[in-house]
């Protein structure tokens, strides 16, 4: 597949490493020498210097039979004129734009994105995405990573294991034995700093940070399993009053279990506005790392903590801040994959990575068609993917044990109708069934290649 990237940041180039990685022709457009350069020596990516909504520059980019162009640019506006010059001149299949203005994103205003009027075919919000990470977070409150999948009957829970987990030493053959009728198992494990997929004979150990695919209604006796005794968040404090902040306070005042946030903003402006668009919130004007505000903010008997600004630093040294004060659970929002070993020795619960949050959105799209949904895994190490097994696939009418999965892919769950099912080895996978696969990013070209997944389908 052809695909033309514009806009090589941090989520630009992430997308460009994942699908010069499998092998697809992708160019990237910048209009920084620098980021252009340095992508096409590290990438195996073509690259173009100018402005991507020149109608010349997109040409050079070989937008004339290109299958998809992704526009990523820091401007909405640029990213717009993109798709609609992607459209009008080239007749660019696919067209993909990240928009982070709310009102481009009301739910009145759908109608603008239609080939007659502005033509992009999927519309991405990092903001929304990462509000509603932030929110799934909250429900999942001892893991330190976690996403729905099958419309909200699974769940991927990542926990990290300490010394007091009752189930450590113990082979994960032995762990399906033990609990039978718990709809979940170990699809990854990160050890020492290394990602893998187990086999059935691998020991559980402290220090392990373990990915476990459930089925929604056994989350709570999944984390009990694991050792991880559930609380209700009933007090939250969110730190940093920008889009994600306030995406995550409203959708907070939307639900009926209770919880009552406070929101601190340093930008007194931005703070006036987030109070003008909250009913219950009570918004504080201040520094988030300010020990006498966070005080007034009642930190200390605070169920959750979300530190949402634009700033890494600001966000951890925040969510340290707060946890000194007595918060029961910190999240911080990290750009930067470098830093989140820090979580542990810094002692913060979890972390939000938007990143891999907007990357797993656009993949999704990317690979549309049999494949319903991606998450990313770390520093796009794996990808948990969700896909319907069609006639074509060679998985169809295979039991489990007879498909020839790579080494690094395990099946996480498999979707018969309305039943969400644990995987067994003799279980058949069949026509029209959704399968959950977390696979290691070298092995993603095989999984989609057993999925069937080729543009000559569309």
């Amino acid at each position: 597949m052809k695909v033309i990237i514009c806009g090589i940041g941090q989520v630009g180039w992430q997308i460009a490493r994942q699908l010069s990685g499998e092998r697809n022709d992708v160019t990237i457009i910048d209009m920084t020498v620098d980021l252009v350069r340095r992508a096409t020596e590290t990438l195996d990516v073509q690259g173009v210097i100018g402005f991507a909504s020149y109608p010349d520059v997109l040409e050079r980019a070989g937008a004339k039979d290109a299958d998809m162009i992704i526009a990523a640019t820091r401007s909405d506006e640029v990213n717009m004129v993109i798709c609609q010059v992607a459209h009008s001149i080239f007749e660019v299949p696919r067209k993909v734009a990240r928009l982070r203005a709310q009102s481009y994103l009301d739910a009145i205003y759908a109608d603008l994105y239609r080939s007659g009027h502005m033509p992009i075919d999927v519309v991405i919000s990092p903001e929304k995405e990462v509000a509603e990470a932030a929110l799934q977070r909250l429900a999942a409150p001892q893991a330190f990573d976690t996403e729905s999948f099958m419309e909200g009957r699974a769940q991927l829970l990542g926990l990290a294991l300490d010394e007091d987990c009752p189930v450590l030493h113990t082979p994960l053959r032995q762990l399906n034995e033990l609990f039978s009728t718990l709809r979940a198992i170990v699809v990854g494990i990160r050890r020492e700093g290394r990602l893998f997929v187990p086999d059935a004979g691998v020991q559980l150990l402290a220090g392990d940070a373990v990915y476990i695919f459930t089925h929604s209604h056994d989350v709570a006796r999944t984390m009990e399993v694991f050792g991880k005794a559930s609380r209700k968040q009933e007090r939250v404090v969110i730190i940093g009053g920008g889009a994600v902040g306030l995406a995550v306070a409203q959708a907070l005042e939307k639900r009926r279990d209770g919880v009552r946030a406070k929101l601190i903003e340093y930008d007194r402006g931005r703070a006036e506005a987030a109070a003008d668009a909250l009913e219950k919130t009570i918004v504080l004007n201040g520094d988030g790392m300010d020990g006498s505000l966070l005080e007034e903010a009642d930190i200390g008997r605070a169920d959750a903590v979300l530190a949402l600004t634009d700033n890494d630093k600001t966000n951890l040294l925040a969510a340290v801040r707060a946890k000194e004060a007595g918060c029961a659970l910190s999240i911080a929002l990290v750009n930067d994959p470098t830093l989140v070993p820090l979580m542990g020795p810094l002692n913060i619960d979890a972390h939000i990575n938007p990143r891999a949050t907007t990357v797993s959105s656009i993949l999704r799209y990317i690979r549309h068609g049999r494949v319903r949904q991606i998450y990313a895994i770390g520093d796009s190490e794996a990808e948990l993917i969700e896909a319907q097994v069609l006639s074509t696939s060679s998985m169809s009418g295979k039991m489990i044990r007879d498909i020839a999965f790579p080494p690094g892919v395990l099946v996480g769950g498999l979707l018969k109708g309305d039943r969400m099912m644990k995987p067994d080895p003799d279980l058949r996978v069949e026509e029209g069934d959704i399968i959950a696969i977390f696979a290691m990013s070298a092995d993603v070209p095989e999984v989609e290649r057993l999925l069937q997944v080729s543009i000559d389908f569309f």
